[in-house]
């Protein structure tokens, strides 16, 4: 698992997540979840290839079950790009590298 990588929970979501100066990619996920382990990989080199401009989260929904309701999260794997403390973009489903990088790019 990357280093890179920050697991947050409902605890630590609003210093690490709202409070961050740099925007922010939130991966909501579950252990049961296929789609969530086949894009875990792709997290990973995202947040090597973005660690100067993007921080990347991963929010556990099956251990924070605030979260998920607080931000309407209905389907996993679910992405979230946080800038300023809001939600800026967010994408549901597994996806294609090209398919990540571009919805990064365009957020960023």
């Amino acid at each position: 698992m990357s280093t890179l990588i920050t697991y947050v929970t409902d605890d630590t979501f609003k210093s690490e997540v709202l409070q961050s100066a740099q925007p922010v990619l939130v991966d909501y996920w579950a252990e049961w979840c296929g789609p969530c382990k086949a894009i875990a990989p792709l997290l990973e080199e995202m947040a090597t290839q973005y660690a100067e401009r993007l921080k990347v989260v991963k929010v556990n929904i099956d251990d924070n079950p605030n979260l998920p309701a607080q931000y309407g999260i209905r389907s996993i794997p679910t992405l979230m790009l946080f800038k300023n403390g809001q939600v800026e973009a967010t994408r549901v489903g597994n996806l294609a590298k090209s398919q990540l990088t571009a919805f990064i790019d365009a957020h960023i």
